[in-house]
Formats: C-alpha cells, sequence, structure tokens
C-alpha cells in the first residue's frame, strides 16, 4: 500500500518528518506527502518570546521544505479546504485534489470565535496572520494616534495571558487592556497584569466602548472544514474523536493527532506539549499502518509540566503549570524554558547525517548541457553552421508564402525541481512558454512528454494527474491548450525519493506573433536594457540541497517562479503595434545565465553593452550565498561568458564595490547564476524604455544600455 498523505504541518508531523529522516529504514515505503499552507511551521512555545521581541522568526520556525527533502517526503504548499471521505480525496485551494491510501490529520488550531465576538479583532490563530498584524500595528504606532490608543488582548487562559505580556515587553508605553473573567485568573497572574500596568477589564458589556484593535484569544476550535466533512468530531470544538491508536472514529484510514484531535477515552487539553508526546505513537502507527501491521494503543500520561513566559520589571520569567497547581514566577523557570526550547529546535538543525548533499547536481534549468559542448556537438552534426542567428523559438518552415501569421515553436523541459508535482508542472509550462513570450509571442498550444518513476500504477496515476493540472494552470490563462503528448516510464531503477521529484517534463510549445517576431540580436545604439524580474534561483536552488537556503527566500524565488510574464508580452505587444520597433531584441534569462544570453544578443560586433551591475536586482538571500561560495554546478560552465567583461563586449559598472572584494566576486557570480523561469531581457529605444519604466506597478527596471565601440 502506499501514497501516505499527511495533512498539516503541525508538531507531530514535523517530528515525525525528523524520525525519518534520522532513521530511513522506518519510513514506509511508496510516495509520502505533507501537504501544509507555509514551507515552515512555528513552535508554539516560542511564540510569546517572539511577539516580546527575544527572538528573531527564523529562531522559532521549522523549516519543513528541508525537514521533507530529507525525509525522502514530497511537499505541497497549498490551503487545504476538505475532505472527501469516500473517494479519499483531499481538497485544495485552486488546485487538484490530492488522493490517498493512508491520511495523517495534524493541522493545528485555529481561534474560536462565537456571534458576541468583538468586530476589528485579530484571531491569535492562524500564529502568521496574527505576526503579520502586530508588524502593522508596529508601523501605524509612529502615528501618536495609535500609540495613545489601547491595545486589547481577549481571552481568559493561558495563551491570552502570555500575548498580553508579551506586548507589554515589546510595547513599554502603549496602553494594554486584557478583558477577561477574573475569576478564571490566578491571584499570581493578577498580580503580574498589575505589575506591567496593563487593565484587566472583565468581560465586556454590550454599552462598553468596543475596542479598536487587539487580538482574540478565546480558546481554540479546529479548522472548520473538519466538522464539514463528515468525520467524528466533538460538538463544540469541531476536534476530531480518535481511539488509543490516534485513528479517528469510523474511519480506519484516517489518523489525527495534536490540537486538531483529542482521544476519545482520554481527552487532553489541546497543547503544544501533547501534540509533542503524540508525535512517536503517531509515527509507530503510520508505520505499522501501511505495512499491514496492527495498530498500537497509546495512553498519554495524566498530566504535564507546562512552563508559561512571562515579564516581570522588563525581564523574562515563567511559571510553571502542572494540573490545577501553580507555582511561580521565578526567573530559574525561565532559564529552564528556554533550554527546553533550544533543545527541541537543535532537533532539526541539519546535521552531517543529515547533509550529505554537498555534491549532488542541480535540477531545473541548471541541468542543461553547458554552452561550449552544445556548440561543439551541433556543429558536429551541421546544426548551426547555417549562418542563422540564435533564436529562442523557431519560425516553423512552410512550402510556400503565405499570407497567414509565421507560427513559432520551441522546446523545453527539465528535471523536477520541487517534490510537488503540481507545481512542477507549472513551472515547467512557464519556462517552456518564456521562449516564445521572448519572441513576442503568446503561447496557443503545447504537447508534453513526462517521464515518470517506475512504480505502483495508482501512485503513476496521481503523479501525472497533478503533473497535467499544473501544466494546464499556466497555459489556460493564455488561452492555450495542452493538446497531446506522449508518457514514459523511467526504467533506470533509481528513482530518488520523494518519487515526485523523479517526475520529468518536456513541453514543446507553438504560437504566433501579433506583430514580426522579435529577435534576439537587434540591439541598436541607444538602446535601453530592461529586465523583468529579480536573478537567483540557479544559486538558492544549488544551496536547498545544502540546507543553505532560508525558507523565505526559497518561497520568494518560487513565488516568482511560478507568476506567469504573458501580461508582460501582451503589453509589449500593445505598444510595439502602436509604436512600431518599440522592441529591439528580446531574450529569456534561462540556464546560461544573464551574462551567456547577453552574448547571444550581442553579434554585431561594433556595439558595446554597458551594464549598470548594481542595478541588477537578486532575490533575497542571492548574493550573501555567492559571497559565502555558494554555486550551481552550470556556474563554472556558464563563467566562460565572463571573457565578454574583457574583450570590451560588455562593460560592467560596479561604482563604490571594490574589485577583488566578496561582494565584487559575488555579482560577477550573478551575472552567470543559471536561472530557471527566469526574466525576459528586452532591448527598446530610449522613448520606449520611459513608457514602460513610469507605468504603474512595472515590473521593469534598466540594467543597462548599447553603445557604439
Amino acid at each position: 500500500m502506499s501514497g501516505l498523505l499527511l495533512a498539516g504541518g503541525g508538531h507531530s508531523h514535523a517530528l515525525l518528518l525528523r524520525r525519518w529522516s534520522m532513521r530511513p529504514q522506518k519510513r514506509p515505503q511508496g510516495l509520502i506527502t505533507l501537504v501544509s499552507r507555509s514551507s515552515t511551521a512555528l513552535y508554539s512555545g516560542m511564540v510569546p518570546g517572539l511577539i516580546a521581541g527575544l527572538y528573531q522568526r527564523n529562531q522559532v520556525e521549522v523549516d519543513l521544505r528541508n525537514l521533507a527533502d530529507q525525509a525522502g517526503v514530497a511537499l505541497v504548499i497549498a490551503e487545504i479546504t476538505g475532505l472527501d471521505i469516500a473517494a479519499r480525496h483531499l481538497q485544495l485551494l485552486g488546485r487538484l485534489d490530492l488522493p490517498y491510501d493512508w491520511l495523517s490529520l495534524n493541522l493545528g488550531a485555529v481561534t474560536r470565535t462565537t456571534p458576541a465576538a468583538v468586530d476589528g479583532l485579530v484571531p491569535i490563530k492562524p500564529l502568521e496572520p496574527a505576526l503579520a498584524y502586530l508588524q502593522q500595528q508596529d508601523l501605524a504606532m509612529t502615528s501618536p494616534a495609535v500609540a495613545s490608543a489601547p491595545f486589547w488582548v481577549v481571552g481568559s487562559g493561558l495563551a491570552a495571558m502570555e500575548t498580553v505580556l508579551a506586548l507589554r515587553q515589546r510595547w513599554p508605553q502603549r496602553p494594554l487592556k486584557l478583558q477577561a473573567i477574573s475569576d478564571r485568573l490566578p491571584a499570581a497572574f493578577q498580580r503580574a497584569l498589575r505589575q506591567a500596568q496593563i487593565e484587566l477589564v472583565e468581560h465586556q458589556t454590550p454599552t462598553q466602548t468596543q475596542p479598536e484593535a487587539g487580538l482574540l484569544c478565546t480558546g481554540s476550535q479546529a479548522p472548520t472544514w473538519l466538522p464539514e466533512s463528515g468525520l467524528t468530531c466533538c460538538p463544540n470544538t469541531g476536534r476530531l474523536r480518535t481511539r488509543a491508536t490516534l485513528q479517528v472514529l469510523g474511519q480506519t484510514q484516517v489518523l489525527a493527532a495534536g490540537d486538531c484531535a483529542v482521544l476519545d477515552a482520554h481527552p487532553r487539553a489541546p497543547s503544544g506539549v501533547w501534540a509533542v508526546r503524540a508525535a512517536v505513537p503517531l509515527a509507530r502507527n503510520l508505520e505499522a499502518a501501511v505495512k499491514g501491521e496492527p495498530l498500537k494503543h497509546w495512553t498519554p500520561q495524566r498530566q504535564a509540566l507546562q512552563l508559561l513566559g512571562g515579564f516581570q520589571n522588563g525581564q523574562p520569567t515563567a511559571w510553571g503549570l502542572r494540573g490545577s497547581h501553580l507555582f511561580g514566577p521565578h526567573p530559574l523557570l525561565w532559564r529552564w524554558k528556554r533550554s527546553i526550547d533550544a533543545r527541541f529546535m537543535a532537533m532539526f538543525e541539519s546535521s552531517e547525517a543529515m547533509d550529505d548533499t554537498a555534491e549532488m547536481t542541480c535540477r531545473g534549468c541548471a541541468a542543461k548541457l553547458p554552452g561550449a559542448p552544445l556548440e561543439r556537438a551541433l556543429k558536429q552534426a551541421g546544426i548551426g553552421s547555417l549562418g542563422s542567428e540564435p533564436e529562442d523559438a523557431a519560425v516553423l518552415p512552410v512550402r510556400a508564402a503565405g499570407e497567414m501569421a509565421p507560427v513559432l515553436q520551441s522546446v523545453d523541459g527539465f528535471p523536477a525541481l520541487i517534490s510537488d508535482p503540481w507545481l512542477n508542472g507549472r513551472l515547467s509550462a512557464l519556462h517552456a512558454c518564456s521562449d516564445l513570450w521572448a519572441c513576442g509571442a503568446l503561447v496557443t498550444a503545447a504537447q508534453a512528454v513526462i517521464t515518470l518513476p517506475e512504480t505502483a500504477a495508482h501512485t503513476q496515476e496521481m503523479l501525472l494527474a497533478q503533473t497535467l493540472a499544473g501544466i494546464r494552470s499556466a497555459l489556460e490563462p493564455q488561452g492555450a491548450q495542452l493538446i497531446g503528448g506522449h508518457t514514459l516510464e523511467a526504467r533506470d531503477g533509481a528513482a530518488p525519493p520523494p518519487l515526485s521529484r523523479a517526475v520529468q517534463v518536456i513541453l514543446n510549445v507553438s504560437g504566433q506573433p501579433r506583430n514580426a517576431p522579435w529577435p534576439k540580436a537587434g540591439l541598436q545604439a541607444g538602446d535601453r536594457l530592461l529586465l523583468s524580474r529579480p536573478l537567483g534561483t540557479g544559486v538558492l536552488f544549488a544551496a536547498a540541497m545544502r540546507s543553505a537556503a532560508k525558507p523565505a527566500a526559497l518561497d520568494a524565488a518560487l513565488d516568482q517562479m511560478a507568476t506567469s510574464q504573458h501580461p508582460l508580452v501582451e503589453a509589449l505587444q500593445t505598444l510595439d503595434s502602436q509604436q512600431p520597433g518599440s522592441v529591439h531584441a528580446a531574450t529569456d534569462i534561462t540556464g546560461f545565465g544573464l551574462l551567456g544570453h547577453l552574448g547571444e544578443m550581442l553579434r554585431n560586433r561594433s556595439l558595446r553593452v554597458v551594464l549598470d551591475g548594481l542595478a541588477i536586482p537578486a532575490l533575497p538571500q542571492t548574493l550573501d550565498l555567492l559571497e559565502s561560495g555558494q554555486a550551481s554546478t552550470m556556474a563554472p560552465a556558464n563563467r566562460r561568458a565572463w571573457a565578454q567583461l574583457d574583450d570590451g563586449s560588455v562593460n560592467l559598472n560596479l561604482s563604490g564595490i571594490r574589485s577583488g572584494s566578496p561582494r565584487h566576486q559575488a555579482l560577477l557570480e550573478l551575472l552567470v547564476d543559471p536561472q530557471t523561469c527566469g526574466p525576459l531581457l528586452i532591448s527598446v529605444p530610449e522613448d520606449s524604455a520611459a513608457v514602460l519604466l513610469n507605468e504603474d506597478g512595472t515590473a521593469w527596471g534598466e540594467i543597462g544600455w548599447v553603445t557604439t565601440r
């Protein structure tokens, strides 16, 4: 049996992935997929410290993408919207459903709201939107009116107490109010509130003034789609009721743990403590279930010690809570809590055993053949020796001249860059379409050749369906159709886990330009060079294989790569129709890097390009990685393009950057970094550049100009 789906990136699933990365023999065979709304998971025990400013965001995040890669698990970043129990499908926002044989739910919780909840206040859970809201408040407090307006926290539980004390540390002067039922707050907590000058307000009556800014900490409930799915849930909280085996009542194929679930025979309050404790029983039972072995019962201990962070006189402190017994606060309890939290997060740091990927070759467009052997092979085969200039897409030959506009065609593809087959299909399609866009054509039709790993038929079916759906998501907004293709099964027997990364896509795309195709080598003196998006995908994904790329940087790169550039082409077509000759030359920046593809444009030896090196945009973390020596495996071959800097073809202006410095070298490396779904580069007259650069929300940036030698 295969097809294990992990829904949610909670503590239990994070620890489960760590178990499989450290002990791969425990990992169930077949395709395993983790679905999470983000590529990182916040460790709840350190969130109050994050709110208070004691920690940075990266210190409290578990990198799920890296963890999944180490465990051989595919990662899908998507919002879960529902569950079709009969079909065994997990439903995702804006994407094809994901089928499963076994399903594990570790979704966390959301803040419980009622009709009486105060309008305008932001729920503390999910945590990511709440943290973004607090950052907005930070910015808004430059206004005296906002800084003097009370900020409210509503709730009578531990979360409300920790949050409001953390906010006092974050905002020493802003008025803070905790709206709670005072009888539910121990005397020690009430004393701490008074010492922190936080006003305790009894549960609000309709006659009182409504708060304008604040957080709701009014308890938790499971995501609303869970009760709507038909699974057995608690009536008030929506938490899934499970047996001692962690199987949901009435559903032998569905297991659940953490805040979204409760053991029917041994109920425990939602807490990160129990989510952590459930990780090993959940892992063992999933491993047994996939192998068809009996599942074991888990009986959690009746009580667990909770350490609650707080502050006294601006210094961190903590309380201890076990059952109904509260003790503290004391600084030693805080040191104990900090030590426990640090040990927990240290478990997810990559070790040498987990990070044996330094010699892995890059994927995506960085997997293409280097330029030198490619050119020699084409010459030996009699291709490229006909005197024609290289173009991104070719005009299809016709038997006789006619009135019909030329049809352009191109083909492109690469090994899967990421483990999400839907997103990889989308990226493959956008990357292939870019060749036609660079010639001024929109895609009208495509054919795909998809190679799947040798594995179970129903796994191949899922991988193919997800890949095709991702391809169509890129084609259909352009008005293009996927009109056919071919499938292959890899027979090398060495598909790397996860299986979804063994999928390879090759796309043949065709389309028609509105006017004459834009040439690649049409540069003219006086032209301005405009780039459509930042560089850096090559080094970022190379660093990701070595666990050196930050999750936020990879997220930014993937967001950019998954964004279609066809609207830019449509706008350029319109400009070119209104002002013929508005685009003199164009290309897309892919595997040979900016300098390599610029060299293809610069065939007229009487011209020179001046590049403003400091104006060339880079994705987050790119330059830091390049400074540290990280590089794509394609970069060494691409460095031959540096010869253009020596022969006078390209002048690189790096004013203020010392030659030979780490930053100088990083900027040189940026020029040859191979790109997947990279930017468009156009050469346009100065008046056209002014039009494009002055548009609201323009994607274009000027990086250089063309002169005569």
